[in-house]
């Protein structure tokens, strides 16, 4: 009787058992389903969640296209930019919104002095169809008359004003105390004399900034009146009156001015932008403690910071642009815009065998070319560019190609100014940017591998692996 009645509670321990297991069992799948169905149901959730992040992936891809086609349809796309037709880069002017090709013309000697202006006509026809929009002046230059001639150009080729890049500096406009340095009064002035001038009468003069000029000997004596806007004093407003141009796109101060207080240079550089009279100002041979002061000012005061630094830069010439000028860019944004990348001829060669009657150095006015070409450290120099001439042989260009070549390397530069007295020269100086951009046929970083004779600073290290120089 107990063995039976062990074997039914037995019986019935195995049965419930049993009915465990298959509970367990159930209420597993029924998990492992619960847990399917949440995360199909997440999945789902995602998917309809990441839906209307793929639509607006898909509108914009549309509208893009779109953009593209209507841009190809008004010869309006990137193929059809001077950019990509001429193969001239453009870069930022400093941090500035400013597009300048790398390359641009200035008009220092060359214009009103050692070139005609019909040369000076081909040379600028020469770098605009090339894709050059930068061209650089100085009311200064041969006393005012680049920017005449300058001037002059513009208005006879009737390029179209916006897609053009101007600058002139001030600073030396003449010779009375208030016709030079960075004064609010000489930064803004025009000349106090009316537009035009009547010649009805006998014999008239005009003060010229060469001097006096005979109208009789113009021609213009039977003519009712002269526009005068050649024969103009120091100041912006004079210099656009000489570039007949109702702004500039840069104004640069050419020098710092120790007699002025940064802050009447800043604001009169704010009051001529805010007028209208120029888009950006900029600085030229100013030092980067110079720079720093007045931009702090322009943030102190809520004005307008200058954006670009004028420098001369080439190969015997490295420690401003490449030590002082790197930390100004990328700290306040101010660029670089670099003049004589051949060192006023130097570079070229030309004065391998002495000084040639036509070059610069000729010139009365520049005997301190001459002096330094002749001198010992010249020597120096011209040894130098015979360890570079294999190198530029090599690199398929011309020494000069590669010194341009070499300033574009530096991520500072916005653009390079060039100099020139022929259309030959300027030609072979606007090759530098098939130079830079191949190499020869090597790599397009071409210059991280070129070894020069060189004595290596810090910076360079910092901004390029190019080892360069002297």
């Amino acid at each position: 009787m107990l063995a039976a009645r062990t074997g039914t509670v037995g019986g019935k321990n195995a049965e419930e058992t049993l009915k465990l297991r298959k509970q367990s069992v159930l209420s597993l799948g029924s998990r492992e389903r619960a847990l399917k169905s949440s995360s199909e149901s997440g999945k789902e959730g995602r998917a309809r969640a990441g839906q209307p992040q793929q639509r607006a992936r898909r509108l914009a891809l549309l509208r893009e296209l779109e953009m593209n086609w209507y841009l190809r349809v008004c010869e309006l796309s990137h193929e059809y930019t001077i950019a990509y037709t001429t193969g001239m880069p453009h870069r930022n002017l400093g941090k500035s919104g400013l597009r300048v090709s790398c390359l641009g013309l200035g008009t220092w000697v060359t214009f009103g002095g050692q070139i005609s202006d019909e040369v000076a006509e081909q040379l600028m026809t020469i770098a605009y169809e090339s894709g050059v929009n930068l061209f650089d002046t100085a009311e200064v230059y041969a006393a005012g008359k680049a920017e005449v001639i300058l001037g002059n150009i513009l208005k006879k080729k009737g390029w179209r004003r916006s897609s053009l890049v101007i600058t002139t500096k001030l600073y030396w406009g003449g010779k009375a105390e208030t016709e030079r340095g960075l004064s609010r009064k000489h930064i803004i002035e025009a000349p106090c004399i009316p537009s035009c001038i009547p010649l009805r009468g006998a014999l008239h003069y005009l003060t010229h900034p060469w001097g006096f000029i005979h109208l009789s000997l113009l021609g213009l004596m039977q003519a009712p009146c002269l526009p005068i806007a050649f024969f103009v004093l120091s100041g912006l407003k004079a210099s656009l009156q000489r570039l007949q141009l109702e702004y500039v796109d840069v104004v640069f101060a050419n020098r710092p001015d120790n007699n002025t207080p940064m802050e009447e240079i800043v604001r009169a550089m704010t009051h001529v932008i805010n007028q209208g009279m120029a888009m950006y100002w900029g600085t030229s041979r100013w030092s980067a403690m110079e720079i720093m002061e007045a931009y702090s000012v322009a943030r102190q005061f809520n004005m307008i910071p200058p954006v670009c630094e004028q420098a001369e830069y080439h190969l015997f010439q490295r420690e401003k642009v490449e030590v002082q000028l790197p930390e100004l860019y990328h700290k306040i944004g101010v660029g670089a815009m670099t003049w004589s990348p051949l060192a006023c001829g130097i570079i070229s060669g030309k004065y391998g065998n002495g000084v040639p009657e036509s070059s610069r150095a000729a010139l009365k006015c520049y005997q301190w070319l001459k002096e330094k070409i002749i001198s010992e450290e010249g020597r120096k120099q011209q040894g130098k560019l015979k360890d570079l001439s294999p190198i530029a042989e090599r690199l398929g260009c011309t020494l000069p190609q590669l010194a341009v070549a070499w300033c574009l390397r530096n991520e500072g530069v916005s653009s390079v100014l060039l100099g020139s007295s022929n259309p030959e020269q300027l030609i072979e100086n606007l090759g530098a940017i098939q130079a830079s951009a191949g190499g020869g046929g090597t790599s397009t970083q071409w210059w991280a591998t070129v070894q020069l004779p060189v004595r290596v600073t810090p910076a360079c290290l910092g901004t390029s692996t190019l080892l360069l120089l002297i």
